[in-house]
């Protein structure tokens, strides 16, 4: 079995009892590691993450959840690890702690006779933007793209693991701590099949000839499974601190959505 997993937001300060959250989230892995061939992480696992020149104390709360990956790995599970936007600054930190293959750009893959396009989905959008938003939307959608080509900007990001990893998490962990307060506040849900970035996205790819029969998305927090005139599928996985939803692709090539439900409740999100 091949699983999908996205945006836990371990260590976000909007998610009261920390520890319980990533205890639920590593109680899940080792659930679906019984019988996962390869569990793909797709980003947002940590709602921040940056590794700085200096050692950084406070990385030692993840360790439970290291150890768990670093099991999965040794028994055989292949943990691949997409960036997101809370978590792309990693030079090879997560790779060292955990022997995970991280990924920086999509890619598709070919698995059990069925094509999968996988990607955090930050970023991705139809290119003809005017045909599809009004001005407002337009700018926001390029607002977010120049933000996230600020993140990935070479010499900031050289800057900022210049800091004190104390003084970059208060400014990293708070930035993230109000994102998530916002969307906890304010959910944003499914825009509909003609405006949902990620399906104009993929309908764009098809359109292209670039068929694939699976693209699976994380970043939206929302779950979706939509099937195209194509026969392509849309997946959007949901999140792993409010709706806990992951997918499953079995060696049918058949793909489900699914809620981890363990006998523990939730923790809950500040309101």
């Amino acid at each position: 079995m091949i699983y999908f997993v996205s945006d836990a937001h371990i260590g976000s300060k909007a998610i009261t009892r920390g520890w319980a959250h990533q205890k639920k989230f590593i109680e899940m892995l080792n659930k679906l590691g019984e019988d996962a061939v390869s569990i793909y992480l797709m980003g947002d696992i940590f709602d921040f993450w940056f590794e700085y020149y200096t050692r950084d104390k406070s990385k030692k709360e993840y360790a439970p959840l290291f150890r768990c990956i670093r099991h999965l790995v040794r028994k055989g599970v292949h943990v691949h690890y997409f960036v997101g936007n809370h978590d792309m600054w990693t030079w090879g930190g997560l790779t060292a702690m955990t022997g995970m293959e991280v990924h920086f750009e999509p890619v598709t893959i070919k698995r059990y006779g069925k094509k999968l396009y996988l990607a955090h989905g930050d970023g991705l959008a139809p290119f003809d933007l005017e045909n599809h938003y009004p001005r407002d939307v337009q700018d926001k959608i390029r607002r977010f793209k120049r933000l996230r080509a600020v993140f990935q900007n070479e010499f900031l990001q050289f800057c900022f693991r210049c800091l004190p990893p104390a003084l970059g998490n208060k400014i990293g962990y708070g930035w993230a701590a109000r994102s998530r307060q916002k969307e906890l506040d304010n959910p944003c849900p499914f825009k509909g099949e003609k405006k949902e970035e990620l399906v104009l996205f993929a309908k764009e790819e098809e359109k292209l000839g670039n068929h694939r029969d699976f693209y699976i998305f994380g970043h939206r927090h929302i779950e979706l499974d939509l099937k195209l005139d194509t026969g392509s599928r849309v997946i959007i996985l949901g999140d792993c601190f409010r709706q806990w939803t992951y997918a499953s692709l079995d060696k049918h090539g058949e793909l489900m959505l699914h809620n981890y439900e363990p006998e523990q409740t939730a923790p809950a999100p500040n309101a």
